[in-house]
């Protein structure tokens, strides 16, 4: 099956990205330590590789930077789909719509879902299930939308960024073993690749809050602009 262009964009190109540091783990300090040893092991790689074994090790590396994304940038900004932008943004105490705006993306909600609501006092009265609500019927606006180039594109934007931040913890990780490593055995330019890949990477997670609400914002104004288009 051929794969989507979500998954080769945003979850696909942030795991190569980020696998530079594994790879320097692997190439430069693991394989010169247990060179016979892996010798033995590459005269089975051919028959392996023909066995997907490749393939399914990429696939292991997205899941892991996807999970790490979601779990830790996405639900420590955003708590899950009821505090991402696409929520937030419907809640009539929110300043970026004005109510005229929100009354309209409402009435629309209603009139091709079925779905009323709350309405500003018992908003107040109980956010949390007033953004249960708007999340429930944000998640039937995106399958509608589903096969809009524009809002995909926003998506995949919202989705590498994310994605990317997953796998620079990952990449932090092996950029501080390998500096590590460098200091023990007194590489020096070991030590100098450590330091500059901890720094590239450790960058993005520094901006991340930005970055995180930046993408999603763009992501929820294009969804909401195109469902009022519809």
């Amino acid at each position: 099956m051929k794969p989507s262009e979500y998954y080769i964009k945003a979850r696909l190109f942030p795991t190569i990205l980020t696998s530079i540091p594994l790879l320097i783990f692997v190439f430069s300090i693991i394989a010169p330590q247990y060179t016979d040893a892996l010798n033995e092991v590459s005269n089975i790689l051919p028959i392996l590789t023909s066995l997907g074994i490749s393939a399914a090790l990429i696939f292991l590396i997205v899941l892991i930077n996807r999970l790490l994304a979601k779990e830790i940038f996405q639900r420590y900004y955003f708590k899950e789909d009821t505090h991402l932008p696409t929520t937030s943004y419907l809640l009539w105490e929110h300043p970026f719509y004005e109510n005229v705006v929100k009354r309209e993306i409402r009435e629309k909600i209603n009139v091709r879902y079925g779905v009323v609501l709350m309405n500003e006092e018992d908003e107040k009265a109980n956010e949390s299930i007033s953004r249960k609500h708007i999340a429930a019927a944000v998640a039937r606006i995106r399958n509608e939308l589903r096969g809009n180039k524009m809002v995909l594109q926003h998506n995949i934007e919202y989705g590498f960024m994310r994605n990317l931040l997953g796998g620079c913890i990952i990449a932090i990780i092996f950029s501080i073993t390998i500096i590590a490593f460098g200091y023990l055995k007194e590489n020096y330019n070991l030590r100098i690749v450590g330091w500059v890949c901890l720094g590239v990477y450790a960058l993005p997670i520094i901006f991340s809050k930005a970055l995180m609400n930046r993408h999603g914002h763009y992501y929820c104004k294009m969804l909401y602009d195109q469902f009022l288009s519809l």
